[in-house]
């Protein structure tokens, strides 16, 4: 139930993001898409009890925020003018996650299945903060001294 009820509630604003408005909005739209469908597969793998579903959103996890930042860097030309605003999207994932994740480890029994939810839940979170951070401009007080153009 709860993951249909964060299916509907998620995917469809993810839709319409990626489907209408600037560019930077498509792209914040397709990182909070990979935390929603993340979401939902590990509320599904606790609901049927299929493990493997768990598996998936590991990748999902690592490879979603992954594909934000290759965007990101291809995309960084049209991205310069007016960067978008990922600071609400961004908490409203880093919230979701955590108490999606806190409430799979309560329902789980402790062992395995507990550490591979929060290892999950840490990477995606992470991942989105630092997709987001990347997509908005980096982060505040950052040095490009470093950096090739």
């Amino acid at each position: 139930m709860s993951a249909t009820v964060l299916l509907g509630a998620g995917v469809a604003p993810v839709v319409w993001g990626v489907a209408t408005g600037p560019l930077g909005r498509r792209v914040v739209a397709q990182n909070m898409g990979t935390t929603v469908v993340c979401l939902v597969l590990l509320l599904l793998a606790q609901g049927y009890e299929r493990p493997s579903y768990a598996d998936l959103a590991l990748v999902l996890a690592v490879l979603g925020p992954v594909g934000t930042l290759v965007y990101a860097r291809l995309l960084a030309e049209d991205l310069t003018g007016i960067p978008p605003a990922a600071g609400a999207l961004t908490v409203a994932a880093a919230v979701a996650t955590g108490a999606v994740t806190v409430l799979l480890c309560t329902a789980a029994a402790p062992g395995r299945t507990t550490a591979k939810l929060l290892v999950i839940g840490a990477l995606l979170a992470t991942g989105n903060v630092i997709a987001s951070r990347a997509l908005s401009g980096g982060f505040p007080g950052a040095s490009r001294a470093g950096r090739r153009d």
